[in-house]
């Protein structure tokens, strides 16, 4: 099992960013995914999660309605659309396997003015 994300970076509080998620070593399309994030001095907290077939998704309170969770099955590839960012948005971002204790590195999510 491994995953590699990417496309994190330093924006503007009110700004986008879409993470992606790289996903090999499994049967992608029969895992539910998730992602996690860490900020500095924190725990690591469930952001967002999807279904194996991609038609469920679930989010914390403190991204619903912000961030969106999607999949690409064809592409082993999960994604994370994160629009109107906050300084509080500021961590390492970490996808995963459900049932799996593999990480990836993680990609930095800095939302600083």
């Amino acid at each position: 099992v491994q995953v590699v994300e990417s496309g994190g970076g330093l924006v503007q509080p009110g700004g986008s960013l879409r993470l992606s998620c790289a996903a090999s070593g499994f049967t992608f399309s029969a895992y539910a995914m998730d992602w996690f994030r860490q900020a500095p001095g924190k725990e690591r907290e469930l952001v967002a999660s999807i279904t194996p077939d991609g038609y469920t998704t679930n989010y914390a309170n403190s991204v619903a309605g912000r961030f969106t969770i999607s999949r690409d099955n064809a592409k082993n590839t999960v994604y994370l659309q994160m629009n109107s960012l906050k300084p509080e948005d500021t961590a390492v971002y970490y996808c995963k396997r459900r049932n799996s204790q593999n990480w990836g590195q993680g990609t930095q999510v800095t939302v600083s003015s």
